[in-house]
């Protein structure tokens, strides 16, 4: 095969993926009931965004098995096992239950306990559910019934669990059951694969379903770019009305009860995408900062700046964004300047996402703009062709321009068979993909520059890199921790629209945050 094949293979599955769109949001006359909404004015989401998610599937797995695969292998019947509730620890206090993405992606459905099959030789759906005991009825509530799941779900039949075998093998005449078999190229661990018992009565594939609906999740459908825009809508707003409330003495998890709260008053948006970062001063160089050993528990101080990268999710789809601005609503000359080498380089970046670009040129260009700042703001000094050449941008920011966005904050699909590799080079080997750009494709664009005492410590040790630095100006920037700026753009056909909606400007950020409106007045909102 070799490069150029591995390429052309590429094409051909996102040119399947992306198959016909449709708004699928359950609004208006002669629609569907929603499969999923929230009340009051909060989005109705149809149930064609998933009959139209499980088209792409069976196109794009009837191209890999007719052009890749054994044909004595007969095309049969995928099958996707939904997740499980989970007791926290040994207790019976159960977590809040969040569906696996691949379920989610082709049925909508987000209970626990469900699976799912599609017969990818007819393009029908199934859903099997678990039979509950009558002795749960006072506790959960009564079972809800075959025809209910089938309708809301739109799906062809609905059976219980334990129907699977005779269901799949007399009624379906499944000669194959495709089953997810793969590595999620960002975490490292595996996908859920589907087990039941009596299974071992079926052949089993293993090589066809995860490559197909990795690359099926890459470009997402008008319906589910409606979703994300939601999304975004919704969590732009609340981190404005954080910046509003933001103010020395303020407690990181503060801002992050009041996000998470705005998300949800505003939104119906019970579960944020990922753990929720709100550091503020040098605690901002940890770029994961949030987790339990570091849970936002900080004070604000005046004179410091906050970066909070927070999003929440709807239905499953999730948006991330980060916004950093000063505590006491004015930015110092010195914040001023690191803020502009960011955002002058987001803008550039975003100005630059169009399909036939390369998530790794992208990021190069990132680190251009970025260094080129720091040099204005006097903190390097010398050519800045020499100091690409040397790595520098990942000594400022040391990880990727950005990554797929949708159903996970990290999206699926970056490094699939047939896709560019990941490349080498310091910095640039965090990218999560280093995939083309085409139309549909939703990212992030998040450049950055962080003062991390251990990287700056390393670029100071060695003389290639060192000599770039003023080394007075550096020691002055360092309580300035770290800035991000990360918004969510969806490819278009020229270019592509910011899905998300914040006052990003030194001036913009320090009037919102002393009370004025957002979005201003005559700023027109996007195309979703």
């Amino acid at each position: 095969g070799g490069a150029g094949a591995g390429a052309g293979h590429a094409a051909r599955l996102s040119a399947l993926a992306g198959a016909p769109t449709s708004s699928g949001s359950g609004r208006g006359r002669g629609k569907p009931a929603p499969v999923f909404h929230m009340g009051k004015k909060t989005l109705k989401i149809g149930p064609e965004l998933f009959a139209l998610n499980r088209r792409k599937l069976v196109a794009l797995a009837k191209h890999l098995h007719a052009q890749e695969h054994n044909l004595a292998t007969a095309l049969g019947v995928a099958l996707i096992q939904g997740g499980d509730s989970a007791p926290r620890y040994c207790t019976d206090c159960e977590n809040i239950f969040r569906q696996e993405s691949y379920f989610a992606y082709l049925f909508g459905a987000l209970e626990p306990g469900l699976s799912g099959a599609v017969d990818l030789r007819t393009g029908l759906a199934y859903l099997f559910v678990p039979r509950q005991d009558e002795a749960y009825a006072p506790w959960v509530g009564a079972q809800k019934s075959r025809a209910h799941y089938k309708q809301r779900f739109g799906v062809a039949e609905v059976h219980y669990t334990d129907e699977m075998v005779r269901v799949l093998g007399e009624d379906l005449q499944a000669a194959t059951l495709h089953v997810l078999r793969g590595v999620n190229s960002d975490s490292g661990l595996p996908a859920r694969s589907a087990s039941f018992e009596g299974m071992s009565n079926f052949v089993v594939d293993e090589t066809l379903l995860f490559d197909a609906l990795a690359e099926c999740r890459v470009v997402k459908s008008e319906a589910e770019i409606e979703v994300l825009a939601y999304v975004n809508r919704i969590c732009s707003a609340a981190h404005v009305a954080v910046m509003q409330e933001c103010a020395p003495g303020m407690m990181e998890y503060e801002a992050e009860a009041r996000f998470l709260f705005e998300c949800y008053k505003r939104g119906g948006m019970r579960l944020p995408a990922y753990t929720p970062i709100v550091a503020s001063g040098r605690r901002a160089a940890q770029l994961h900062y949030g987790h339990a050993g570091a849970p936002n528990a900080g004070a604000m101080r005046d004179g410091e700046l906050v970066l909070m990268d927070l999003g929440c999710e709807y239905c499953a789809y999730g948006a991330d964004i980060t916004s950093t601005i000063p505590v006491s609503g004015r930015f110092t000359p010195d914040q001023r300047a690191i803020y502009d080498a960011v955002l002058n380089a987001q803008l550039a970046l975003i100005a630059a996402v169009k399909p036939g670009v390369s998530m790794k040129d992208l990021h190069h260009l990132g680190e251009r703009h970025v260094l080129s700042g720091l040099k204005k703001a006097g903190l390097l000094v010398g050519k800045l062709d020499e100091m690409l050449r040397a790595s520098m941008g990942a000594v400022f920011m040391p990880h990727g321009l950005g990554h797929f966005v949708g159903l996970d904050t990290h999206d699926v699909g970056g490094y699939g068979r047939g896709c560019p590799p990941r490349p080498k080079t310091p910095g640039a080997c965090y990218l999560r993909t280093a995939r083309t750009l085409k139309a549909g494709m939703v990212l992030t664009v998040e450049p950055a520059v962080y003062f991390i005492p251990e990287l700056l410590s390393k670029a100071l040790r060695k003389p290639a890199t060192a000599r770039f630095f003023d080394t007075q100006v550096l020691s002055r920037l360092l309580v300035i921790g770290g800035v991000r700026l990360e918004d969510d753009v969806v490819v278009t056909r020229t270019g592509c629209v910011n899905l998300t909606n914040l006052p990003r400007s030194c001036d913009d950020v320090e009037a919102v945050m002393a009370g004025a409106k957002w979005p201003r007045e005559g700023i027109k909102a996007n195309a979703y």
